[in-house]
Formats: structure tokens, sequence, C-alpha cells
């Protein structure tokens, strides 16, 4: 995760801490439940099958307060303490009456706040919760949102803060904030695809059944109503898009999809999208050249046109302009042990130690589970023919292949020993070490 290196040490994908700052007077309200409930969602479920670890959740609150009025109340597991040392802290709200009438922030949250702040980790609000991030003095300088509704009071309140009224969410590195309702849950989403890819994101958002990628940029609101119509959705000739992009694709051709003119596919895509044809087709592009960095080692050649990006240039130029990183740091960060594909042959930084050769000559190959990543180099072969092939078990899968640093060596109590027989015959017999110590070998690569 891209926090600080005082974040504290991390489970998983993170601790996600929510602080849950209720009225003393009326409770929590409907709508700052539904933004907690959103971030709990999210965060608060694991997903095993889409990621190996995931988030650890806190609630965070007045742990000593009296349950409050009202028909609904949540009951925290952290003091606002439990802020300090998360990796992301999360305020979804603040209570209606510092919004509408103008109460401080409580000063224990905004003391939570600080020193969350300053022990590294990401800090993030949904709707009001910007409230409490300008009072803490965390968006002095920055852009930051908040519903439509609310913006006009928080760029008052706090002049010192870059108010954008028009944007879903906005992102500022280590300080992130976005809209009310579904606008909180793209940036939750939008955390999701920065710490774990975009395809786990996207497969989180279909189990939430929300669109997979809405950028920040895209309108908050929309300014005419949309016609009441019954077939008026854009949905299939944009999931048709989704499933074309390799193609060379242009607004003539979706809007004939449509069967509209290419001005009213234009509005239209507008009017629910907040962006142009164009404009959405380079996002989900991009998208797609994000999942394919993330889950495969193809060149960025054959990205680029999977993505429909064209050449490894223009993929570079538009991958960078949009993410914020070049589509190799990008799959470094999200394939880090990622070192290339390719059957190893002849000499490489691998090396294989075996003892007890017999004389025999010819070409061997070694294959087997594990990861390694060193190619294969043989010594102190013999003059006959005939060829050997030394095969192991183990965790994992693969072939040792590709150019890296990896080692094949048995050494030790658990190494391989082939015993040779037969002077120049090119045959022999050898006898495996134990799967534990061929997955200790390979693994080392």
């Amino acid at each position: 995760m891209g926090v600080g290196a005082g974040a504290g040490t991390r489970t998983g994908a993170g601790v996600v801490a929510i602080a849950v700052v209720p009225d003393g007077r009326v409770g929590l309200t409907l709508w700052e439940l539904y933004e907690i409930s959103l971030a709990s969602a999210v965060f608060g479920i694991p997903q095993p099958d889409l990621a190996d670890s995931w988030y650890e959740l806190r609630l965070c609150g007045d742990l000593t307060a009296a349950p409050a009025p009202g028909p609904l109340s949540l009951r925290v597991t952290h003091g606002l303490d439990g802020l300090v040392g998360a990796d992301t802290v999360i305020v979804p709200s603040v209570p209606e009456s510092v919004v509408d009438d103008g109460e401080e922030v409580p000063a224990e949250l905004v003391a939570a706040l600080r020193a969350a702040a300053d022990s590294g980790a990401r800090m993030v609000s949904l709707c009001t919760g910007a409230f409490a991030l300008a009072a803490a003095g965390l968006l002095d300088g920055r852009r930051a949102t908040a519903h439509w509704q609310h913006t006009a009071r928080l760029a008052a309140r706090y002049p010192e803060v870059i108010v954008d009224d028009s944007v879903l969410y906005t992102d500022e590195g280590s300080v992130l904030t976005s809209a009310g309702a579904t606008a909180a849950l793209d940036l939750c989403l939008h955390l999701v695809r920065k710490d774990l890819g975009a395809g786990v994101a996207g497969q989180l958002a279909r189990r939430l059944v929300v669109p997979a990628h809405r950028t920040g940029g895209q309108a908050q609101f929309i300014e005419a109503p949309l016609p009441p119509s019954d077939d008026d959705s854009l949905g299939p000739v944009l999931q048709w898009a989704t499933e074309h992009l390799a193609e060379p694709l242009t607004v003539e051709d979706l809007a004939r999809r449509a069967r509209l003119s290419p001005r009213t596919f234009h509005r239209r895509l507008q009017e629910t999208c907040g962006t142009t044809p164009l404009q959405w087709l380079l996002q989900q592009r991009v998208a797609r050249a994000q999942t394919l960095l993330e889950s495969t080692d193809l060149p960025v050649e054959q990205i680029g046109d999977r993505s429909g990006l064209g050449t490894a240039a223009n993929l570079r130029r538009h991958f960078t302009r949009t993410v914020g990183v070049s589509p190799s740091d990008y799959r470094r960060a999200f394939r880090p042990s990622s070192r290339g594909s390719g059957t190893g042959t002849g000499a490489g930084t691998g090396a294989v130690s075996r003892t007890g050769w017999d004389t025999g000559s010819g070409s061997g190959t070694d294959s087997g589970s594990g990861a390694g990543s060193g190619a294969v180099s043989r010594t102190g072969w013999g003059t006959g023919s005939g060829s050997r092939t030394d095969s192991g078990t183990g965790a994992g899968t693969g072939t040792d292949s590709g150019t890296g640093t990896g080692t094949d060596s048995g050494s030790g109590a658990g190494s391989r020993t082939d015993s040779g027989s037969g002077a120049g015959s090119g045959s022999g017999q050898w006898r495996s070490a134990s799967a534990g110590s061929i997955r200790e070998a390979r693994q080392a690569g």
C-alpha cells in the first residue's frame, strides 16, 4: 500500500480504521450509517478468493459514550486512539450540527486525526468527513471535495482548502476525499484498485453490482434529468465495447450499435457517465491494460494491442498520464516477483549442484514444481550419449524458466544424488530428494 513508512505493522492488505462520530443528541443519521456501511462492506468482509489476505477493519469511536438516542446505533471496537497505527483512516461523516449549525468538529477527533496522519496513515474522507480533515489542517493547500450540497460551506469555512464541487472524488496521494452517497463507494473501490489491483477491484465491484471503475474526475451530478424511457439505457452497447476494446472503435461505431446518431449518443453518454465517448473508451482501455499488467507477463507491445491503445509508446503515454506511473513501474508494484518467462537453457546465474554423476553425456531437462527463475547449467558430464530428466515434486507451479537470479541447487542432507553406472553408456539412475528439499531449492529462486 502506498502509505508512509510510519504506518505500523500491516496485516494483509492493511489496517483500515473508520472514525465513528455520532451526534450525542440524535445519534447517527441514516445517511451516516449508509456511508459507514459502504466502507465496512468493502474493507470489512474478507474476500479470500480475490486476495490472499484482505483488510483488517477497525471501528473507532468513544468507548465511554452512553448509547446514542434514536432507533439505530453502532458499537465501536476501538477508541479514537485506534486510528493511530492504521494504514488507512476513513472519516465517513461528521455530525449534521457541524455542517448545518457551524459547530466545531469534536476536538478529540481532530487530535486523533492529526496523530494518525503524523504516524504515516493514508487519510480519507467520505461526504461530510471532509470537514473533519479540514479542521485537522490536513486539507490545507490540497484539492478536496464533498457532497455538492455541502461544498459551499466547506469552502467558506476552510478557505485554505481548494474545494472542487464537480468531481466524484480527489486523490492527492496521502489524502483522498469523495462526494457523498455512491461516490463514497467509488472512492473505496479506487482504494482497493490502488492496493490490490484493477482485477480485484473489478471483481469486487461486480459483486457489489456497481460499475467497475468511475474515475474521480467524472461529474458529481447531472444538470438535466434523463428523459424517462424504457429503452434509454446505454448498458448493452457499453458492455459490448468493453468486450471489443482491441478493435479500432469509433464514436460512429458505438452510436450505430445503439441505433442513435453520433451527436445523440455523445449527449446521452455525457449525461449518463459524465464524460465523452472517447474519454470513456480511453478509461476502459487503460483499465484493461492495468489488468493485463497485473495478471500476465505479456510485453507492453502486446498489452497495447489487446487493450486497444496501439503501440507501446502510445500505451506508455496514456497509461502514465492516467494512472500516474509508467506501465513497467505499475507491473513491478503489483507483481514484485515477476522475472520474465521462457525456458532456461544454456548458462545462467542458477547453478545445479549434483554429486556422483555417471559418465553418460547428453542434455538434461529440469522440470517440476516451484517457480525458479534461473537458467540451468550442467557441468561434469561424461562422453557417452543419452539424455537425463530430473523431475521433482513440491509446492508451486511451472518449470525452471526465466532469466533471473534463481538457483536450482541441492546441497546438504536434502540434496538430490545421481548415481552413475556404465562408462560412456549414457544411462544411469538417480534418486530424488524429498519434496521439502526440492521446494526449498526452487523457492530460493
